[in-house]
């Protein structure tokens, strides 16, 4: 399999994209932060220290699917059409997805993941008060459609 982020000598470029055709792309990211039940419950009520975590979480989520480029040295930068979180209260935890979607000559792949892995942070810094043993897990790709590669879906 050939790196397609190396050049010959094997240092980092960013790959050319612009003889590609431009094609409809979306991508679906998640992770889940895992916490006490007081903590789940005091963000149920919106009651911790710094607000509402999960409606700040999802606002950063959004935010973040937008700067990927900056925060990933070989990512493009994309028009977004559309990038949305969704945080999801769990017995043991918050599951964050998030849903990005372009019309480019490259995927949507990094922003989605970039946007559940804000989101989750930021439930992470407005919880850190009530709990500082929070982690962050399962930051993954659950699907990605259109491109030269073609559609994927992760297996459940």
């Amino acid at each position: 399999m050939e790196l397609t982020h190396l050049d010959k000598e094997g240092r980092a470029r960013m790959v050319d994209v612009g003889g590609k055709p431009v094609t409809s792309r979306t991508a679906v990211a998640s992770a889940f932060v895992k916490m006490s039940r007081e903590t789940l419950e005091a963000v149920r009520g919106r009651q911790t220290p710094k607000g509402d975590p999960l409606e700040t979480a999802r606002l950063a989520g959004i935010m973040a699917a937008k700067q990927a480029a900056l925060l990933i040295p070989l990512c493009h930068t994309l028009p977004i059409n559309l990038a949305e979180v969704s945080l999801e209260v769990e017995p043991n935890g918050i599951a964050v997805r998030s849903t990005v979607s372009t019309d480019a000559r490259t995927g949507v792949e990094m922003e989605a993941m970039v946007a559940a892995s804000v989101a989750a942070l930021t439930i992470y810094d407005m919880c850190k008060a009530l709990e500082k043993g929070i982690v962050i897990t399962d930051i993954q790709l659950e699907s990605k459609t259109g491109g030269k590669s073609g559609d994927y879906k992760r297996d459940r």
